[in-house]
């Protein structure tokens, strides 16, 4: 099996991960009640997905 024959040092190894970063999520707002959404999920503050009701909200009493 192949063995470095030298370090690599911290310098080389970080310019070799500047590439590795987490992307951010994309938000949108809902049309309905104006929250704030991922896309392709239905709004969780009114139940509402791309205009129709997707979920039944219980009402807080």
């Amino acid at each position: 099996m192949a063995h470095p024959k030298r370090k690599t040092s911290k310098q080389r190894r970080n310019k070799r991960r500047t590439h590795y970063k987490a992307a951010l999520s994309t938000v949108s707002t809902c049309p309905n009640c104006g929250a704030t959404v991922l896309f392709h999920h239905v709004c969780p503050e009114c139940g509402y997905y791309r205009g129709k009701l997707a979920i039944e909200q219980e009402t807080a009493s």
